[in-house]
């Protein structure tokens, strides 16, 4: 198992940038994909990125493409997002995730696909 505690949220101006850490507990966090994923007040949990399991490869959804990065320091079980140029419209609880997996290249934009996850970080942009 492992256990996620985001950070770095907070209320930013609209064209501010934000960095989100991820801090994951355990020995193995290089055997772990990791995602971000986002929730607004009535609104579904949605994708945001993802990385694999050494970092080599991302996945974003098309409204962050562009201005936000994700990344990993395995020697640290960190995963982080870097948020540029951010808009009204990314204000949510941000959320990270995490699978274990034997596939080096595996990740996937699907919740249901993760099965842990941190306890949220929010992010409100003002315009």
């Amino acid at each position: 198992q492992v256990q996620l505690v985001e950070s770095g949220g907070g209320l930013v101006q609209a064209g501010d940038s934000l960095r989100l850490s991820c801090a994951a507990s355990g020995r193995t966090f290089s055997s772990y994909a990791m995602g971000w994923f986002r929730q607004a007040p009535g609104k579904e949990r949605e994708f945001v990125a993802a990385i694999t399991r050494s970092g080599g490869n991302t996945y974003y959804a098309d409204s962050v493409k562009g201005r936000f990065t994700i990344s990993r320091d395995n020697a640290k079980n960190t995963v982080y997002l870097d948020m540029n140029s951010l808009k009204p419209d990314d204000t949510a609880a941000y959320y990270c995730a995490a699978r274990n997996v034997w596939n080096s290249e595996w990740l996937d934009y699907r919740p249901y696909e993760y099965a842990y996850w941190g306890q949220g970080t929010q992010v409100t942009v003002s315009s």
